[in-house]
C-alpha cells in the first residue's frame, strides 16, 4: 500500500455496515464514513489544488474524522485545530502553514471569519453534499507516493513558534501496522478514544481502528470529570481497548470509583505521554487484573511511539515504569553528548516510524533530524528526541527526563522527574508535578491528594538530598490539563511565579 487511504477502502470492503466513529450522538458506519470522505474530497480538490495543507477546525466528530480522510482523497494534507485555540496561537501556526482552505461548519463559522478569509473557508455541509467525482479522485490517486505527507501537527517551540511536524502516508501505514500487530487490534476491537485528533496520540487509535475494522468511540471530555458517568459510557458502548493519558486514567484512582463500578469489558490499557505513577497503574491491575498494560514511548517526530513496555511484574509506590524496547523496525540508539553510544544520554530513533521534518522551517528540522553519527556508509536519519534515558540491568530502557528538564539548582544538576517520582510514591499523593523558578532558583511541588504538605516534606527528606529539596509543597484539589489532557506545567510555572512574589512581598502562602 502507497497510502492510508487504500488500508482503510480495503475495511470498507470487508465490513461496509459495521460502525467506524462514533460518539454517543453520532455514528458513521465504514461505507457512510468513506462516501463522505469522497464527497470532501471532491469538493477540495476543485477548491484548493493538489499537495497543499488545509487546516480543519471542527469538534472531534465522527464528521471531523471524514474531514481528514477527504483533505487526503484531495491530493492534499490536513492540520487539525484545537476549536478552544487562542486566536493568536493560530496566527502562530499560520505564519508556517497557509493553508489554501479552512474546512470548517456553521457552528464555528464566526470565530473562522477572525483568522481566515472568506474566499479560503469551505464548510463541511456544503463539502458534504458534493457529488463523489469517482475519475477525479483516480486521477489524484495516480499521482500520489507513499512519502507524500497525510498531515501536519503542530507542538510546541521553545521559541514561541509551534512547529509542525509533517508525517507521511509511508509512516502512519508503517506505524498503524506495528501498532495492530502488536496489540491484538482487529474487527473485535472497541476504542474508548481520549485524545484530541491534533493530539498525537490519536494517530493510533484511529487510524488503527481504521486499518482494520476497529470501532472507534469518542467519549465526551466532560466526562472526564465525571469518574462514574465515564465507566457506565465505556461499558455501555462495550469498550475493550483504551489509550489515554495517564492522568485521564488516574481519575478513577483519585476518586476509588472501580469501588462502586467496574469497566467490565476493558481488555487493553495502554497509555502515553507522560509519566504513569505506579500506584495508579497498581490500583487499575486490582480491580481490572485481566487486561493488558502497557507504557507507550515516543515523540509526535515519531508518528506517535518509537519504545513500548508490556508490563509483567509490579512496582513499588515510588519506583518508575521502563519505557521497554524498541517498537519492531525501529532503531533506538543512546548517545552522549559527543556522539558516541552510552548506557545514559540522548535518545535518538531512527525507521519508518520517522516523521519528514518540520513544515517550512528548514533550520528547526537539519538541527533535529540528523544523520546516524555511527554510520559513515550511507545517510541513515536519525531524531534526536530531547530525551534523556539509560539502559537498565535486563537492557530495558529506563526514561530519566527531558534534557530541557534537566535543571541547574544549588550548582547540581537536577532531573525535575526524580523528585516527582519520590513524592509520587507517598502515601495520600494521587498526582504531583515539580517545577523549577529559574529566576528565584526555586523548586515548587504541587500536588493533589489528601497527604498534608508537612508530611509530604517529610517523606521527601527521608528520599532526596537536601539540595533537591523543594522549597514548597503546595496541595492543590485538582491538577490543571492542557488540552491534551496532560498537566499543565506552564499554569503550574505561572502558578508558582505568583506564590513566589507574594513570598518576597510578605504574604502569606
Amino acid at each position: 500500500m502507497k497510502n492510508i487511504l487504500q488500508g482503510i477502502e480495503r475495511t470498507v470492503l470487508r465490513f461496509p455496515d459495521r460502525a467506524a466513529v462514533a460518539d454517543g450522538e453520532t455514528e458513521l458506519s465504514y461505507l457512510e464514513l468513506l462516501i463522505l470522505a469522497k464527497r470532501i474530497g471532491s469538493h477540495l480538490a476543485g477548491t484548493c489544488g493538489r499537495g497543499r495543507p488545509a487546516a480543519i477546525y471542527l469538534d472531534k466528530t465522527p464528521a471531523c474524522a471524514a474531514a481528514m480522510l477527504g483533505t487526503a482523497y484531495s491530493g492534499n494534507f490536513y492540520t487539525v485545530l484545537d476549536t478552544g485555540m487562542p486566536l493568536e496561537r493560530i496566527g502562530r501556526i499560520f505564519e508556517t502553514l497557509r493553508p489554501a482552505a479552512v474546512l470548517t461548519d456553521r457552528a464555528h463559522l464566526e470565530r473562522a471569519r477572525a483568522f481566515c478569509p472568506e474566499e479560503k473557508l469551505v464548510m463541511l455541509e456544503d463539502a458534504g453534499r458534493t457529488p463523489v467525482c469517482q475519475p477525479l479522485l483516480d486521477e489524484i490517486r495516480a499521482g500520489m507516493t507513499a512519502e507524500d505527507p497525510l498531515y501536519v501537527l503542530y507542538t510546541s517551540g521553545s521559541t514561541g513558534r509551534p512547529k509542525g511536524v509533517v508525517v507521511s502516508h509511508r509512516a502512519a501505514l508503517a506505524y498503524t501496522r506495528w501498532a495492530a500487530d502488536t496489540f491484538g487490534v482487529d474487527e473485535t476491537t472497541v476504542f474508548g478514544s481520549q485524545t484530541p485528533f491534533y493530539f498525537s496520540m490519536s494517530v493510533t487509535d484511529l487510524y488503527t481502528a481504521l486499518q482494520t475494522g476497529a470501532r472507534l468511540q469518542i467519549i465526551p471530555p466532560a466526562l472526564f470529570s465525571f469518574p462514574l458517568p465515564l465507566i457506565e459510557y465505556l461499558n455501555r458502548w462495550r469498550v475493550n481497548t483504551l489509550y489515554w493519558v495517564p492522568s485521564a486514567l488516574g481519575v478513577m484512582a483519585s476518586w476509588d470509583a472501580f469501588s462502586y463500578e467496574k469497566p467490565r469489558f476493558v481488555r487493553k490499557v495502554l497509555f502515553a505521554g507522560e509519566r504513569m505513577p505506579a500506584k495508579t497503574l497498581a490500583y487499575w491491575r486490582r480491580f481490572v487484573p485481566d487486561a493488558l498494560y502497557a507504557d507507550l514511548f515516543g515523540p509526535t517526530e515519531t508518528t506517535d511511539i518509537c519504545t513500548y513496555y508490556i508490563v509483567d511484574r509490579t512496582f513499588a509506590d515510588d519506583e518508575d515504569l521502563p519505557i521497554g524496547r524498541p517498537c519492531d523496525n525501529c532503531r533506538a540508539l543512546i548517545l552522549d553528548e559527543e556522539g558516541n553510544e552510552a548506557d545514559r544520554g540522548e535518545l535518538y530513533i531512527g525507521g519508518p516510524f520517522l516523521a519528514s521534518g518540520y513544515y517550512n522551517d528548514p533550520e528547526k528540522t537539519a538541527a533535529a533530524f540528523v544523520r546516524n553519527p555511527l554510520n559513515s556508509a550511507w545517510p541513515e536519519p536519525l531524531y534526536r528526541t530531547g530525551d534523556l534515558v539509560a539502559r537498565g540491568e535486563n537492557g530495558e530502557l529506563v526514561y530519566l527526563g527531558r534534557k530541557d528538564h534537566q535543571i541547574k539548582h544549588l550548582g547540581y544538576r537536577i532531573e525535575l522527574g526524580e523528585i516527582e517520582a519520590a513524592a509520587g510514591g507517598a502515601e495520600g499523593v494521587d498526582v504531583c508535578a515539580c517545577v523549577y523558578d529559574e529566576t528565584a532558583d526555586a523548586l515548587t511541588l504541587f500536588y493533589q491528594g489528601r497527604a498534608s504538605a508537612e508530611s509530604l516534606t517529610a517523606r521527601l527528606r527521608e528520599r532526596l538530598p537536601a539540595y533537591m529539596l523543594p522549597a514548597r509543597a503546595v496541595r492543590l484539589s485538582s491538577m490543571p490539563h492542557n488540552a491534551s489532557g496532560k498537566i499543565d506545567r506552564r499554569e503550574l510555572e505561572t502558578r508558582a511565579a505568583v506564590l513566589l512574589g507574594k513570598q518576597k512581598e510578605g504574604v502569606a502562602c
